[in-house]
């Protein structure tokens, strides 16, 4: 069983920007696809972002394009932790945001396609 813990979220005025951290436990962690979903009130869970495993030491990283170019997905293997940094906030960036891990790695943004999930830590962004 994978176990994940985010943190870092918080309030955040519109234009700034705050990072997430995943903490995920697992001895094949670098073999995971991981990604970042959001979730806003009486909206479906949406992804935000993934890095997965390509083989070897490949890895690729996906953004929806509502964040694409303001977000950015990174891990670190050693520590097994994904952290999401998110520039130029908006306030439709707010959401809970979960972490999630794909012991397939399949380079998926479907929900049904990962495994693990984190609780969720709260975003939000005010105007």
């Amino acid at each position: 069983q994978v176990q994940l813990v985010e943190s870092g979220g918080g309030l955040v005025q519109a234009g700034g920007s705050l990072s997430l951290s995943c903490a995920a436990s697992g001895r094949t962690f670098s073999r995971y696809g991981m990604g970042w979903f959001r979730q806003a009130p009486g909206k479906e869970r949406e992804f935000v972002a993934a890095i997965s495993w390509g083989g070897g030491s490949t890895y690729y990283a996906d953004y929806a394009d509502s964040v694409k170019g303001r977000f950015t997905i990174s891990r670190d293997n050693a520590k097994n932790t994904v952290h999401l940094q998110m520039n130029s906030l908006k306030p439709e960036d707010t959401a809970v945001y979960y972490c999630a891990a794909d012991l397939w790695s399949r380079r998926s943004i479907g929900v049904a396609d990962y495994d693990y999930w984190g609780q969720g830590t709260q975003v939000t962004v005010s105007s």
